[in-house]
């Protein structure tokens, strides 16, 4: 089906100015389909031809202004409104729509704990027109009016207050003008909690069956929003737009959330069915005020067209993590951000597939490339731009920026040309010049220091590879005379990059350590010098603030992956670190490690990279080996049960780590760990599914487990176990499911593929490898964008790290003819696999 393309769009919001639209939904018809009427009230501006799309089942009538226009005139997703006279219009649809399994449009879910069914619209980018007929382009906002009739028993939730009118049917509040993709509806015998805060209503709602998870945290979930709320009322002059905030967990859902305004959506993961570490909580809470910065940058100013997505979630992103720091009892989040966040940016601006924060428009011709763009470099960079642009402008200008911005274009579209005047006029420095370096640019630059010392002094001198200016801090620490392996902070500097003349100089002798962009506020990659380096690992576990630790384990993971490459401006003899060096320091750091975002970084780079991917196979056993004696030491370290979070992050990687089933067994057949924790469900199925890599389970106890927990996660549980089985048949069925009969929902699809390549079952599933790519390129155009990502990243062969496989990959992608979103996730995995490589040499 052809995508909208950015001409079309602006040939479009030229001739049209959209009113209203009036939107029917019946969603008693059955499994299949829904029933959708859809009246659009419109202006043409001038005599013209234009377009409207819609994906149905079956378009059953169309009229325009009251003359009929023939179902058969649809063709793929666009019906042709032809000889439009300029003036007003009407146009009515009537049609059967698809209910989706893919998170796409209206997503439909039946719990398997009690039979109870759900829906939900995810309207993202394109996905409008699986739901009602609409202009589906941003710039084209209008008033929604909606009514849905829903079976018995069922609540319904909408961008407005939802008011139940009697035999089933609910009719949602007037919207002020949206863009069409922001429309909302979820619906089924959802359990809410509600309360009323600023004059507003507020609720939360999950399914049934996760109403006791939901209970037990509705206290702080309804505290971080009042909390947030009321933070970004502190800063923006605008008030919250819209006349309720709901937040509905939803099922099967692809992303983290949504920003549909006044009904927020996000995977219902966030209900959590077992324990979590505080860090996790914190993440939720991360996730909830993003989510609530986008009612304000996003929904009530919204983007012209799609070129300018990080307008959304960058500024998102940023406040999200900053106004949970300063509102909420997470204080620490940016140490996350640095460790467990930062990366996604990083990692991705280095790929081919690479693009600036704030693409030129024409780099973004259509909807299918415009959604390549929702990556780590609109989120995670972005955000970290905007980081240093408060540290160089100041908060004070930049949120005075920010209001001008609302205040000239809410309720209406926007571009970076209107984001970047409205910065300007609140400050006298060069916003745009920053912008261009900043926004228009691609690639991380890389900062390396020198460090000499001469007559009582030392000087300071960095080199930048790369062509952004950063206002960094710098720390300098000398050892702790009291605490052998501790660092006490000598002096923290402020620093302009590129510097002045041959760099700074300062009092007394050199500091053990340097530091550069020692508190992360800005977006680089960092090298120490060699001497600061050897202090670096001794004594990393010393650096008093963690935010510092979280720099300098990025700078380790950061000469890990450039294989040993130092950068332009590096002096002769730089420090590199192996994969094995990086095991040795979390093996001497970890057990010493204060900060539990800290911990989970370096485990999950250690796990995810260094052992499964920059090590041959014949290595892997002893990384392994040392990433279950970190955990040993964290669990004797938390015995007496002062840090629950930290003992939990031990146990999962110690499961993951586990080489031999015996341990495993034992504790699932106490039920628990000695010392604890209990094995909740996700502990056990964590346990079940490592037991079959290692070939110590089987159906009989895949299905015995699942008959203890017959939930939604429990049966992704079970699909993961039995694709792990180290069997040809189960390998074959697995295979089968993903890859043949097109029935697993987005979530299954996902647990089938993580279950299926194993690093310790490469001989049995050699064969595979080849097939996959004919195999998913067939299935993404069969199935669409949401399942063509998942094969892309979870169904990948992410084990077979050789030539072999590289020369399979290029050739799919020289030869197949697929769609962007499998081709960009396999140039992304392709080039990742090349890193892996030369990191192997």
């Amino acid at each position: 089906m052809p995508v909208l393309t950015r001409d079309e769009a602006q040939t479009r919001a030229q001739l049209l100015d959209v009113h209203r639209y009036t939107i029917e939904l019946d969603l008693t018809g059955g499994e299949e389909t829904f029933d959708s009427r859809t009246v659009i009230q419109f202006i043409a501006r001038a005599a013209g031809d234009t377009f409207v799309e819609l994906k149905p089942a079956v378009l059953r009538s169309v009229t325009l202004d009251g003359q009929p226009i023939d179902p058969e005139s649809l063709v793929d997703n666009r019906l042709a409104l032809s000889g439009l006279s300029a003036g007003e219009h009407e146009l009515r649809v009537e049609a059967d729509m698809h209910y989706s399994r893919t998170g796409e449009g209206m997503h439909r879910f039946t719990d398997p704990t009690d039979g109870e069914t759900y829906v939900y619209t995810q309207l993202f980018m394109e996905d409008v027109q699986r739901v009602f007929a609409a202009f589906d382009q941003p710039d084209l906002k209008a008033v929604f009016d909606l009514s849905v009739t829903a079976p018995e028993g069922w609540t319904v939730l909408g961008n407005g207050v939802a008011t139940p009118d009697g035999d089933g049917r609910w009719t949602c509040a007037e919207t002020p003008p949206l863009a069409t993709y922001f429309v909302a509806v979820a619906a089924g015998p959802w359990h809410s909690v509600t309360t009323e805060h600023a004059g507003l209503p507020f609720g939360i709602h999950c399914r049934r069956s996760l109403a006791p998870h939901l209970d037990a945290d509705a206290d702080e979930i309804l505290e971080i929003t009042r909390q947030c709320y009321d933070r970004y009322h502190e800063k923006f002059e605008e008030p919250y737009p819209f006349d309720s905030y709901d937040q509905a967990f939803v099922p099967e859902f692809n992303a983290g959330a949504m920003e549909n305004p006044g009904l927020v959506t996000f995977r219902d993961d966030f209900i959590y069915r077992s324990a979590v570490t505080d860090t996790e909580r914190q993440t939720r809470a991360m996730v909830i005020a993003h989510e609530m910065a986008h009612m304000w940058f996003g929904d009530l100013v919204t983007l012209k067209w799609w070129d300018d997505i990080w307008l959304n979630e960058s500024f998102a992103e940023y406040m999200g993590y900053q106004t949970l720091t300063e509102a909420t009892r997470f204080t620490d989040t940016w140490v996350d951000f640095a460790i467990g966040r930062k990366s996604w940016g990083y990692d991705a601006d280095q790929r081919p597939s690479t693009h600036p924060v704030a693409p030129d428009p024409d780099a973004v011709p259509d909807t299918a490339s415009a959604m390549l763009n929702f990556d780590g470099i609109s989120y995670a960079k972005g955000a970290s731009a905007l980081r240093q642009l408060v540290t160089w402008l100041g908060e004070k200008d930049f949120l005075a920026g920010i209001n001008t911005h609302i205040a000239r274009h809410k309720f209406a579209n926007a571009t970076l040309a209107d984001f970047i005047d409205s910065l300007a006029q609140a400050t006298d420095r060069d916003v745009h010049g920053w912008a261009e370096s900043w926004l228009r640019t691609t690639g991380v630059d890389t900062l390396t220091p020198t460090i000499t010392e001469s007559n009582g002094t030392w000087a300071l001198r960095v080199a930048r590879d790369g062509s952004r200016p950063h206002r960094i801090a710098v720390g300098a620490y000398d050892p702790d005379p009291v605490a052998a392996g501790r660092l006490v902070l000598r002096d923290r500097l402020e620093l302009d990059v590129p510097q002045n003349g041959n760099g700074s100089t300062h009092p007394g002798r050199r500091p053990a350590l340097v530091v550069l962009n020692e508190n992360d506020a800005s977006y680089a990659k960092v090298r120490l010098d060699a001497a600061s380096w050897d202090t670096a690992v001794r004594s990393l576990s010393g650096i008093p603030d963690p935010l510092t630790r979280a720099v300098v384990w990025n700078a380790a993971r950061d000469m890990v992956r450039d294989g040993g490459t130092a950068p332009r401006g590096a002096t002769a003899g730089a420090p590199t670190m192996t994969p094995t060096a990086y095991l040795e320091a979390a093996r001497t750091h970890l057990p010493h490690e204060t900060d539990l975002a800290v911990v989970q970084g370096v485990l999950a780079f250690a796990a995810g990279q260094v052992a499964a991917r920059y090590l041959c196979a014949e290595e892997r056993p002893a990384a392994l080996h040392t990433i279950r004696v970190i955990c040993r030491d964290l669990l004797r370290r938390t015995e007496d049960g002062n840090d629950p979070g930290l003992r939990l992050t031990a146990v999962r990687h110690f499961i993951d780590a586990a080489a031999q089933p015996e341990t495993l067994q034992e504790w699932l057949g106490d039920g628990s760990v000695p010392g604890g924790p209990e094995l909740d469900p996700e502990l056990r199925w964590r346990i079940l599914y490592r037991l079959a890599v290692l070939g110590a389970s089987d159906e009989a106890a895949i299905a015995a487990e699942l008959a203890r927990d017959r939930s939604a996660t429990g049966q992704e549980g079970a699909a993961r176990c039995r694709a792990a089985l180290p069997t040809p048949e189960a390998k074959a069925a697995a295979w089968q499911r993903l890859f043949t009969n097109d029935s697993l929902s987005n979530y299954l699809f996902t647990a089938t593929a993580q279950g299926f390549w194993q690093p310790e079952q490469a001989d049995l599933v050699r064969e595979y490898v080849s097939r996959y790519y004919s195999d998913s390129v067939a299935l993404a155009a069969r199935r669409g964008p949401a399942i063509a990502e998942a094969a892309g990243r979870h169904a990948f062969p992410l084990h077979a790290v050789d030539a072999q496989s590289l020369r399979l990959g290029e050739e799919c992608l020289r030869d197949a003819d697929m769609i962007p979103a499998l081709r960009r996730k396999l140039v992304d995995q392709l080039d990742d696999l090349r890193r892996a490589l030369t990191v192997r040499g």
